[in-house]
């Protein structure tokens, strides 16, 4: 077998067998297929397309092209959550806690940040000695312990998806639903898991930017979860403006933590919480959702959640007492206010814009080497539907280095529009297949 015939059937819409994708996923996790037979394969997969039975191969493959963790010795169902990402997104410093100390077992394995998109990772990372790169054996041990584990992909867990994944990053072949789909459930079922939620995001901010291809995501998605025996459940949610208010590292664990301690109620809070019910429910810990819907409001209102959040920060090597003194977060020497031009409504918010102008501050990477500054991002003083003055502050900017300020500014400002009479309201969640 030769991966030129493989990658020339699948340039003339030809479907693989299941052999030629078991041959393909291990040279590329040995190292015995180069870089560039690799990346053609994946353009002729972006450009053609893949077929259901592909993809569940695809998937299978990759799943088994590293170690695949056994949690049978560790109590009660073990259950993750997966957005595929947006502006603001930080529902898994949320959900994650709500979940666990529900009594859920929650293996999360999160990934870092590139372009307009956050990472759980780099979130994480801000709260000062925090340790996303546990080994195998420390991974364990804090699950064990706090049922709840956050960390990156280690080594040993789907090596073929981590290989694939920095390609597509750099050759543009990123948006195709088999290769995201693959992607995805490859590091989630390799976690050993029993059910996902999903959290597709559609709009602006999202790299899915019509309802169409998101459904279609979250519909393959969960058939192929299916297949290989988990539960699974998938939300449509609106990306067409920044989830909450906070955008940045630390910005966002500061706001993550107010949610916590039941003091803010906004889209990001009522998403995160959904969220959290749905993992309740294929957790078995609440037998209906609005029974889960009570029990995550509990355990927020108690501070259990909260208390739990705490719990695997310290576990991990991070300063719990950062989670109740913000002072003990990296946070930016300068500030800068945007104000309305004039006096309305706020029409829409560009998500993408307003990610970008976080990176551009020193938010997020442009490129994978690019370093973070934590502390920098933007807070959000008005979203959709909200009434401003003229002059009023609409957003605020957090920054160390000015060197990119203009740039971010203005992106800032152009990704808001205003409006006489005030919008439509929107819908959160578009969207639930189960």
């Amino acid at each position: 077998m030769r991966m030129y015939d493989i990658i020339r059937k699948k340039r003339d819409r030809v479907a693989l067998t299941p052999e030629e994708i078991r041959f393909f996923v291990q040279g590329v996790a040995s190292g015995e297929i180069p870089d560039y037979q690799a990346s053609a394969l994946c353009m002729a997969i972006y450009l053609n397309g893949a077929s259901d039975e592909e993809t569940v191969a695809l998937t299978g493959e990759m799943v088994h092209s590293g170690a695949v963790m056994d949690w049978s010795d560790i109590p009660g169902r073990k259950v993750d959550k997966h957005s595929t990402g947006g502006v603001g997104d930080k529902t898994s410093l949320i959900l994650a806690p709500i979940a666990a100390a529900a009594g859920v077992v929650v293996p999360m394995v999160s990934g870092r940040g590139l372009g307009h998109t956050g990472g759980t990772l780099d979130k994480l990372e801000s709260i000062p000695g925090f340790d996303v790169r546990l080994s195998a054996e420390r991974f364990r041990e804090v699950l064990k312990t706090c049922k709840l584990v956050l960390a990156g992909q280690t080594a040993e867990l789907a090596p073929a998806d981590r290989k694939l994944y920095a390609l597509r990053d750099v050759t543009a072949t990123v948006e195709s639903i088999p290769l995201i789909a693959s992607s995805i459930l490859s590091k989630k079922l390799a976690e050993g898991i029993d059910a996902l939620v999903l959290d597709v995001k559609v709009g602006s901010g999202a790299f899915m930017k019509k309802p169409s291809d998101a459904l279609r995501l979250a519909r393959t998605l969960v058939a192929i979860g299916r297949s290989q025996g988990k539960q699974m459940v998938a939300l449509l949610t609106d990306m067409d403006q920044p989830l909450g208010t906070h955008v940045g590292n630390s910005l966002e664990v500061i706001e993550s933590v107010n949610v916590l301690r039941g003091q803010v109620e906004n889209d990001l809070s009522e998403l995160s919480f959904e969220l959290a019910a749905h993992m309740l429910v294929l957790g078995q810990v609440a037998a209906t959702l609005s029974q889960a819907r009570r029990r995550v409001r509990e355990l927020v209102q108690k501070g259990a959640a909260l208390k739990k959040f705490q719990e695997v920060v310290a576990a991990q090597g991070g300063d719990a007492l950062a989670l109740e003194d913000f002072s003990r977060l990296p946070a930016a020497k300068r500030t800068e206010v945007v104000a309305a031009p004039a006096r309305g409504f706020v029409q829409r918010i560009q998500a993408e814009e307003v990610g970008i102008s976080a990176m551009l501050l020193g938010a997020g990477r442009a490129r994978a080497e690019d370093p973070i500054d934590h502390g920098a991002g933007i807070v959000l003083h008005r979203k959709v539907g909200d009434a401003v003055e003229e002059g009023a502050p609409l957003a605020t900017l957090y920054f160390n280095d000015a060197a990119h300020r203009d740039e971010a500014r203005a992106r800032l400002f152009s990704a808001y529009t205003l409006g006489a009479q005030p919008p439509p309201r929107g819908k959160l969640i578009r969207r639930i297949i189960s």
